[in-house]
């Protein structure tokens, strides 16, 4: 007969609290040898301590619980390997962009604050392929690079060359309640036909004051911010979507510090900046 030991000697044993134990018994993760069927205690064996052991380490490196029992019910050395990788993988993208963030916090906080050089500009109205959908904040970088990929495709697949640098504009309610109706659009000449989202629509007019953001997408707000509060000073803004216009994208380079963006804020007349 198996030596059986009581959940508390079994806690110790492995640095799992009781409360954690009960819990992943409940989840499936670690069953107990023995549950006796009158009082309900739960009873280990010594040979559970490995097993228990490997959950506390996945879950102190944040494997979510359904990751952590695939890996205990691989089937195999290799598949278990591959999932270990995984999230090993997505742990340091995680620490990629914590690092990143920590590096924009850094800089934001000793940034100077030198004025932006800002142009105004009154842009007529454009022909443009355009994907025009409903997007929330949280899922903009995904959705903008299906869409780019999706509207230069159709424009190589009908041999149309851009009229233009590609653009979006982003409704108030884009940012206020972090969902609205964004517009993906490549300026063209001609009458290419669309197919798929791509529908074929005049950008309207409209006058602008622009300044220039170089780097990261995530790095827009700062320029966002910097360039509203001209605005604001002068008391020049008007209803209307912000615009980006993308001269240089990651479809260009790999390095988002090479990344040149265009911020577009919509003014009520254009003269020459100061």
């Amino acid at each position: 007969m198996s030596v059986l030991v009581s959940i508390g000697d079994f806690s110790r044993m492995t640095h799992l609290s009781i409360k954690a134990l009960r819990f992943y018994h409940d989840q499936g993760l670690l069953e107990p040898a023995r549950i006796d069927p009158s009082t309900g205690y739960r009873f280990y064996e010594p040979g559970q301590v490995p097993v228990a052991q490997v959950i506390r380490r996945f879950r102190d490196l944040g494997m979510p619980l359904e990751q952590v029992k695939a890996v205990l019910e691989a089937p195999d050395v290799v598949s278990r390997n591959d999932l270990i990788v995984g999230h090993l993988r997505q742990m340091e993208s995680q620490l990629e962009q914590t690092q990143a963030n920590v590096a924009s916090l850094r800089a934001l906080l000793e940034r100077s604050t030198s004025s932006i050089a800002v142009e105004y500009r009154s842009v007529p109205p454009t022909w443009s392929l355009a994907i025009t959908e409903p997007v929330t904040m949280g899922d903009i970088d995904g959705w903008w690079s299906g869409a780019f990929e999706e509207l230069y495709g159709v424009m190589r697949s009908a041999n149309v060359e851009p009229a233009g640098p590609g653009g979006a504009l982003y409704p108030s309610e884009f940012f206020e309640l972090e969902l609205g109706d964004v517009v993906a659009f490549v300026p063209v000449t001609g009458n290419p036909k669309p197919s798929g989202r791509a529908r074929l629509v005049e950008i309207p007019a409209a006058e602008l004051a622009i300044t220039v953001h170089r780097g990261a997408f995530s790095e827009l707000d700062q320029t966002y911010g910097a360039l509203g509060t001209f605005v604001a000073e002068r008391e020049l803004g008007v209803d209307g979507p912000i615009r980006e216009h993308y001269l240089i994208t990651p479809f260009d380079t790999d390095d988002e510090s090479e990344l040149v963006t265009e911020v577009c804020w919509p003014v009520f007349h254009t003269t020459p900046a100061a």
